[in-house]
């Protein structure tokens, strides 16, 4: 049985970071972490291949190879996986789909052959029982969540690892916060579960034979959604990474009651993760209670920013604008607020209504969807007929993202960080590829006439100040540049 995996294409959007690739000679930046899994799901007596359209082609006859073709796909993936699917029908072959895009609306899709709605590890299997038998159905669909102790190793060897930036990896599933615009409790649950600290460091060491070093992604929804086990985790993960000198720079997901968690963060730390993101949302005290984020009301965010990085953990962010209770000075007051407390990442999308969130489930019954969401957030595209202006509103946020990505507001963030970052980043050492970017830095940014005199001014300042956090500076410059391509003609 040969087994055709098709990952789609992302758009250029604010974390693809297509921007950067040309700085480091990589491909794409995240490979497709679920069809990897999905592909160790399936019998291993079946030929697999596996086809990312972030970083190749898809071929005639790479589909005219296949048996069967499964292809995942994030919302945002849509247009991409639509022509993927006619492709494969054009030859008749049997195709597979699911993640978020088919979950949301499988009706969009009535030439997919069979869509899986729920977590791979519940529903592969029945369909492989199923074909075994020949009464394969068109839907399958758990409710259950599985015991993801279960999942297999993802199987890396169907992937080129040096075409991408970071590679990902899941310690758990779920998050015990319900925001009314977030779909992670529909997909993965509310009660997070978690791999035991030797399934998770198993799957450290995998990736760490067969080659990768360098940063890994620890893709959850909140990586301390039960800080019991991830305690647990962290201290085993110190110890692993510790005897094989620090291989892994790590990257999680969390929310912001980590700032509340000295012990956490200091293990955190201890494990070498140097990245967090948080979903800060908003200034807008009345938006947090109506979108249900009450965990943000209890904090200062700005001090929790400034405990954070202190720990040496690089604090990027999301935020929303477009919520009922927002008003015209909304656009102003989170400049000012992503400014103050000085996170350079700032993802500032317009509130997007997912199929399935009580958000969505809300507008509906106040018969306020206008369409599908695109699946982005930061496209200035909006689903649902807004309490402001609908024009106000996009053109507001247009005006917010150049703002924030004009070179004077975002290196005066970067500043504002290093000022409070403190560098504990352990392992890893200086490769070709780190001296190319810098050096392809300062021609296309240090000698830019819009970022030139801000590049220069970080570099000698962070050189000077705090030598540590140089290489720190130079990625956030990098960034800088991939972000204000992105909004620059928004």
């Amino acid at each position: 049985m040969n087994i055709l995996l098709v990952y789609p294409q992302v758009p250029d959007t604010f974390w693809n970071f297509k921007h950067i690739l040309r700085f480091i000679s990589k491909k794409a930046v995240y490979p497709p972490l679920g069809l990897l899994t999905v592909a160790a799901i399936l019998p291993a007596d079946w030929s697999k291949r596996l086809i990312d359209l972030n970083v190749a082609t898809l071929s005639d006859v790479d589909i005219a190879w296949a048996d069967l073709v499964l292809i995942s796909a994030m919302i945002i993936q849509k247009p991409s996986a639509e022509m993927v699917i006619e492709r494969c029908r054009a030859q008749e072959k049997t195709i597979l789909a699911g993640g978020p895009l088919f979950t949301a609306r499988p009706e969009d899709f009535p030439t997919v052959d069979h869509i899986f709605i729920g977590e791979a590890e519940n529903t592969l299997p029945q369909f492989i029982r199923d074909r075994q038998l020949s009464r394969t159905a068109r839907i399958y669909k758990s409710t259950d969540w599985p015991d993801i102790e279960d999942s297999p190793t993802p199987l890396w060897s169907l992937i080129n690892l040096k075409d991408y930036v970071t590679v990902t990896l899941q310690y758990s599933r779920g998050c015990p916060f319900d925001c009314e615009f977030c779909d992670v409790i529909i997909l993965n649950g509310r009660v997070p579960r978690t791999k035991s600290p030797e399934k998770f460091i198993g799957e450290l060491e995998a990736l760490y034979q067969v080659g990768w070093r360098g940063t890994v992604f620890v893709a959850d929804d909140n990586l301390i959604g039960n800080k019991k086990r991830v305690k647990l985790m962290l201290r085993a993960l110190s110890d692993w990474q510790k005897k094989q000198h620090y291989p892994f720079r790590l990257i999680a997901q969390a929310s912001v009651n980590l700032a509340d968690d000295e012990e956490l963060l200091n293990l955190m730390s201890k494990a070498n993760f140097f990245k967090v993101f948080l979903g800060i949302e908003t200034p807008n005290d009345v938006s947090l209670e109506e979108c249900g984020k009450l965990q943000n009301l209890r904090h200062d965010i700005a001090d929790a920013v400034k405990i954070i990085n202190r720990h040496g953990l690089q604090v990027m962010s999301g935020f929303i604008v477009g919520f009922d209770n927002d008003q015209a000075d909304i656009f102003e007051r989170q400049k000012r607020f992503i400014e103050m407390i000085g996170v350079p990442v700032a993802m500032v999308g317009l509130l997007t209504a997912l199929p399935g969130t009580r958000l969505y489930e809300r507008l509906k019954a106040e018969n306020r969807l206008i369409e599908e969401s695109s699946g982005g957030n930061t496209d200035a595209v909006i689903n649902f007929r807004p309490m402001m202006d609908k024009a106000e509103l996009i053109r507001g946020y247009k005006r917010l993202m150049n703002l924030l990505y004009d070179a004077r507001s975002y290196y005066g963030r970067i500043n504002t960080f290093i000022r409070d970052y403190r560098h504990k980043v352990k392992g890893g050492s200086l490769k070709l590829n780190n001296i190319g970017a810098f050096l392809k830095s300062l021609v296309l940014i240090g000698f830019h006439h819009s970022t030139a005199p801000y590049y220069w001014r970080l570099l000698i300042k962070t050189l000077c100040l705090r030598p540590k956090t140089l290489a720190t500076a130079v990625e956030l410059a990098i960034q800088g540049y991939h972000f204000k391509k992105i909004f620059l003609n928004m």
